[in-house]
């Protein structure tokens, strides 16, 4: 299954960057294990239209646009569901086992997610009610990734 994370914001270079590019390259290396294939990270520019409305829906339409039409929606929201990393992982490995091709990954701008494009979600996540700096999610996510593969293949990476 190709997973692919699309984001609104760029990352700045730095150790925040260093980091989530050590996890996806871990990713990247071990994902096949497991059936796993990074497409890689698209990133959008935040909207600058007037209105948080209009922001989000251009965003929106930016992030569906850096998939496949038939791409299984995982949006990040506050107002997600909060899972372990245990249910992240089987979760994805009922994706695959399913036979899904794609799933994508999305993290929103400042103003959140449209919610037409939440609601067309297959799954809402959160990583807590807590709010986060995009470069603490985008990190979050990359390890949460690759901690699923390694859940879902056995290594010890992985604790309890």
């Amino acid at each position: 299954m190709k997973l692919t994370i699309a984001v609104v914001g760029r990352m700045k270079k730095g150790p925040d960057q260093a980091l989530v590019e050590r996890y996806l390259d871990r990713l990247s290396k071990s994902g096949g294990q497991v059936a796993f294939d990074l497409r890689g990270v698209r990133e959008t520019v935040e909207s600058r239209l007037q209105t948080v409305a209009a922001r989000r829906k251009d965003e929106a339409a930016r992030l569906a646009g850096s998939v496949g039409a038939d791409c299984v929606r995982i949006v990040f929201d506050e107002r997600g569901e909060n899972l372990s990393s245990e249910q992240f992982a089987a979760f994805l490995g009922r994706l695959r086992d399913e036979g899904r091709a794609e799933a994508g990954f999305f993290l929103g701008g400042p103003d959140g997610h449209d919610p037409d494009f939440l609601a067309s979600a297959e799954k809402a996540v959160s990583f807590g009610r807590m709010t986060f700096p995009h470069q603490i999610a985008r990190l979050m996510l990359a390890e949460q990734l690759y901690r699923a593969v390694t859940i879902l293949s056995g290594h010890p990476y992985h604790r309890a």
